[in-house]
């Protein structure tokens, strides 16, 4: 075992094999791509990458799978399992691009709206290229993994069960039977979305940002059982963690409302998406047999996105091409602050909500929502157009869009250590919310003299008025 000392986790070790993949140019990339992307722009402290949170990962992957060995050798738990579940914690990441969620979240939906890739798929096709090009099969083997196997049930973790199974009633995995379904549960969890890999964003973001984190997971994985549910085996939690488990989604929510969804770093994040769209033909990316890729289709080949990091800002904004002329300004402004401009935020009324296909269109609703007599007669009013404003969507809700994960979540009595059971909300307490969903909508104005925000402002209250949505927040900007 190698030992690192984690700023988070403290003394972490970590298996020869685990060893072997992270040092591997594939891996190592993440050392370049910031967790937080343009968060690092307004919290100083954000300066962690997506390498530490992946040794993280990993390390409590093993954690929680040691625990539950321990408590239960009946689950037959082997040592294959524990590494697989490890490597797919350390790997499950290796897939953001340039700035993290804003590449695939952004950029990639921009340059390339025919294209439905994220960065789960990316991760997947970046841990085959890293297994193939460093040779690690034989090591893999040599370790006392079944390649053939144990890579299948590591992409699985990874992006989850495929979309269309053949048989709905089926098992949809192929790495390991239904009997073992519980170890898809630790680094993904797609059933209720706890997980070790939001247990590490959690008390790493929370280090670097200077918020408190509320959540124990050491707390968990004590408590943390296997039990038989109706559908297979699941792992659950003592029925007095409930409300810790509240307290974890709360966290998230808290996470994103002061941090992930800052409404400056998420203005910057779209400034560099806009710089990176100007300079995505003339950046050029060499990936397999010398082939030559761009910003937007090195997701194609992972030579060339194993290139792709945060280092193309730089790369872009120290440039002598006259063709980065453009995406240069752009992220000038970023470095002088001169951002574009808030204009205001609100919410759609009664549960409605904004739907994906109708965000493209907002910029234009906005421009054509022209106020009356925000200027005298005399004085020349700015002409904005759609293409001045920036409408930004975003969804905050527990991590299952409307659902409450805690529905999701089994429980185990200590009168009855093996039954499975649900707690309801209004079992818990009365002051929890009703609703676990609702989308925040920001707008922001491209020009930045006083006299085109301020007409910005109005053409924005006439559109909430228009469309029915809270009567918009100012501040300043």
């Amino acid at each position: 075992m190698k030992v690192i000392n984690d700023p988070v986790h403290g003394h972490i070790e970590l298996h020869p094999l685990l060893i072997r993949i992270i040092d591997t140019p594939q891996f190592q990339r993440l050392r370049y791509i910031k967790q937080l992307g343009a968060g690092y722009y307004v919290f100083p402290g954000a300066s962690h990458n997506r390498f530490e949170h992946s040794l993280g990962v990993g390390y409590l992957a093993g954690c929680l799978l040691r625990e539950l060995h321990e408590k239960q050798p009946e689950l037959k738990i082997s040592p294959r399992d524990i590494l697989c579940v490890q490597i797919a914690g350390l790997c499950h990441d290796l897939g953001h691009g340039p700035f993290s969620h804003m590449f695939d979240g952004r950029f990639i939906p921009l340059a390339r709206p025919d294209v439905k890739w994220t960065h789960e798929q990316g991760s997947v096709q970046m841990f085959e290229h890293l297994i193939k090009s460093n040779g690690l099969k034989d090591v893999m083997q040599h370790y006392g993994l079944v390649p053939e196997e144990d890579i299948c049930f590591i992409k699985e973790q990874i992006i989850g069960p495929p979309d269309s199974p053949t048989d709905s009633c089926s098992w949809p995995y192929k790495g390991r039977p239904k009997e073992k379904g519980f170890l898809y549960e630790i680094v993904a969890n797609k059933r209720n979305g706890i997980d070790v890999d939001k247990w590490d964003y959690f008390a790493r973001d929370c280090h670097h940002l200077g918020i408190k984190n509320s959540f124990d997971y050491q707390r968990f994985i004590r408590f943390a059982r296997v039990c038989e549910v109706e559908d297979g085996k699941h792992i659950c939690t003592r029925e007095k963690e409930v409300g810790n488990l509240y307290d974890m989604f709360h966290t998230r929510n808290i996470l994103h409302r002061r941090a992930y969804q800052h409404k400056v770093s998420n203005i910057i994040d779209r400034m560099i998406t806009d710089a990176l769209l100007k300079a995505d033909s003339f950046i050029k990316i060499t990936g397999t047999e010398g082939k030559t890729y761009h910003i937007s289709t090195a997701i194609d080949d992972m030579e060339a996105f194993t290139k792709l990091t945060d280092n193309v800002y730089q790369q872009i904004l120290y440039s002598n091409d006259p063709n980065l002329e453009a995406a240069q300004k752009i992220l000038k402004k970023i470095e002088c602050r001169e951002l574009y401009k808030y204009v205001g935020e609100t919410q759609p009324m009664k549960q409605i909500r904004i739907q994906k296909e109708e965000f493209n269109h907002l910029p234009k609703e906005v421009a054509d929502a022209k106020p009356e007599g925000v200027f005298p007669e005399a004085e020349q009013e700015p002409e904005l157009k759609d293409e001045d404003f920036i409408v930004d969507v975003i969804s905050m809700d527990y991590g299952m869009q409307d659902r409450n994960p805690i529905d999701l979540v089994d429980f185990y009595c200590k009168s009855d250590i093996n039954k499975a059971i649900k707690i309801s909300r209004n079992q818990v307490s009365q002051l929890l919310p009703e609703r676990f969903a609702e989308q925040l909508i920001r707008v922001y104005c491209k020009k930045m003299d006083e006299k085109s925000l301020h007409k910005a402002r109005q053409h924005f209250v006439q559109w909430c008025l228009l469309r029915n949505f809270t009567k918009p927040q100012f501040f300043s900007p």
